[in-house]
């Protein structure tokens, strides 16, 4: 492999792991920063029912954005397995293919997000004060979403090929865009929610720009061919289709339940909805380790796999759930102690303050479970076990998580704090599921051998 940084295959697995992860996890930090911008701005300059609306119509725009990463897990796996396995003559049909796939996946969601917006804010029991804002933020990240769908497709590609510091840079213009976009159309024009969606994509629409730039440039230097050809449905579809899609659709279900989750905490009024959006922007953050050693993990096992070095995959894979623990316990006693002070950033609303505290407070062992978990869903993406990983998604988010918030939701004194123990609690019914799995495996190997 022409670039030893990027070559997974030899050396210190915490090291390459941990170079590998940091761009991921600078990109992530960017990316939740300019999302909680957006809120905290708005909060700032804006009104309590832009707050809301902000916080509605982004749970709407954080299931499109999470399902499409997912979806394009598969193109990162399948490149990455090209790379291991000395193969590049295949990358370019990987990323023609995806191309299309991804601009259908884009007109679709143009339309639904487009002509349904105030249905969609309806379904979300939005706030009646809120309503019309949050179907405005709905409707204007609809009208950007082929740039939306375009900036995660890319990253998913450069992660393939090994470049995690690409994606950094691309989302640290679209993070500068943002901000100043943000003061200018919402504390300047007081667009308020319909600024704050207008800034989003055009940030977006900046950071593609940057990327299919860079992108023309990485094709020189992994000399691998793009050509007009491989802009159709071909071969190379199918396969990363096979990979991505249980992922996409374990995602959808489970980000649908965190919509569900929203619409719940909705039913309790303005104050409430607030604080569980300003709570979500800051368990983004929280999230944020974990989401890079999952996203890393996926390249790192994938190339591996790729040159028949399984054992070394289960390295990597004990190495990011140890990484993980280390700092799910400083980030747990964080959001543990000084939630209120990490909520008081975004409004100056005490009831507010008191609703997102609250939600932390259930939610804080979640921090830890994921460590675990998110480990392993990596290494198993990269093991092209998707469909497993689908499926304790799906007992994770039907059977526990989504039953659970509505039990929840529906006591007579119904409490923030009990309805944010269904994510951790639901999280450490899949970590016992994974390690199930996971000895079931290496069994069946032992059998094999």
């Amino acid at each position: 492999m022409k670039n030893d940084r990027s070559d997974f295959t030899q050396g210190s697995i915490l090291k390459k792991l941990a170079l590998f992860m940091l761009p991921i996890l600078g990109a992530l930090v960017l990316q939740a920063a300019y999302g909680a911008v957006d809120l905290l701005v708005v909060g700032r300059f804006g009104s309590t029912s832009g707050l809301s609306a902000v916080s509605t119509g982004s749970q709407v725009l954080n299931l499109v954005t999470f399902v499409v990463t997912q979806f394009a897990m598969g193109i990162t796996v399948l490149i990455a397995r090209y790379l291991g396995e000395k193969r590049p003559q295949y990358i370019g049909q990987v990323i023609g293919g995806g191309a299309v796939v991804f601009a259908l996946m884009a007109a679709v969601l143009f339309v639904a997000l487009v002509g349904f917006a105030r249905g969609i804010s309806v379904l979300m029991q939005a706030p009646a004060e809120a309503l019309d804002l949050t179907a405005s933020y709905v409707r204007i990240c609809g009208a950007g979403i082929f740039f939306i769908v375009a900036y995660n497709v890319l990253s998913a590609i450069f992660r393939g090929l090994g470049d995690s510091k690409s994606p950094l840079l691309f989302v640290l213009v679209a993070c500068i865009v943002n901000v100043f976009g943000d003061l200018l159309l919402v504390a300047g024009l007081h667009l308020d929610a319909a600024g704050a969606a207008i800034a989003t994509v055009a940030a977006q629409a900046v950071s593609v720009v940057c990327a299919v730039a860079m992108l023309l440039k990485k094709k020189k230097e992994l000399q691998f061919k793009l050509q007009k050809s491989d802009f159709r449905l071909n071969a190379q579809c199918r396969k990363f289709l096979a990979i991505g899609l249980p992922l996409a659709l374990q995602e959808f279900l489970t980000q649908m339940s965190f919509l569900a989750l929203c619409a719940f905490v909705n039913r309790l009024g303005l104050e409430a909805s607030s604080g569980y959006g300003v709570a979500s922007k800051i368990v983004n953050f929280a999230m944020l380790i974990p989401s890079a050693l999952m996203q890393s993990m996926a390249s790192f096992v994938s190339q591996n796999i790729g040159a028949g070095n399984k054992k070394r995959a289960r390295q990597s894979m004990l190495t990011g759930i140890g990484v993980g623990l280390a700092f799910g316990c400083a980030v747990f006693a964080l959001v543990w102690c000084k939630g209120d002070v990490l909520c008081s950033a975004f409004t100056t609303e005490a009831g507010v303050i008191a609703s997102g505290f609250a939600y932390l407070k259930g939610f804080a062992p979640e921090t830890i479970a994921t460590a675990v978990l998110f480990s392993m869903v990596g290494y198993f993406n990269g093991n092209d076990k998707t469909v497993w990983v689908m499926v304790q998604g799906l007992i994770q988010t039907l059977l526990v998580r989504l039953p659970m918030a509505y039990f929840m939701s529906i006591q007579p004194n119904a409490s923030l704090t009990m309805i944010g123990l269904a994510a951790p609690t639901s999280t450490l019914v899949g970590v016992v599921l994974n390690i199930g799995f996971y000895l079931y495996l290496q069994r069946q190997e032992r059998k094999a051998a």
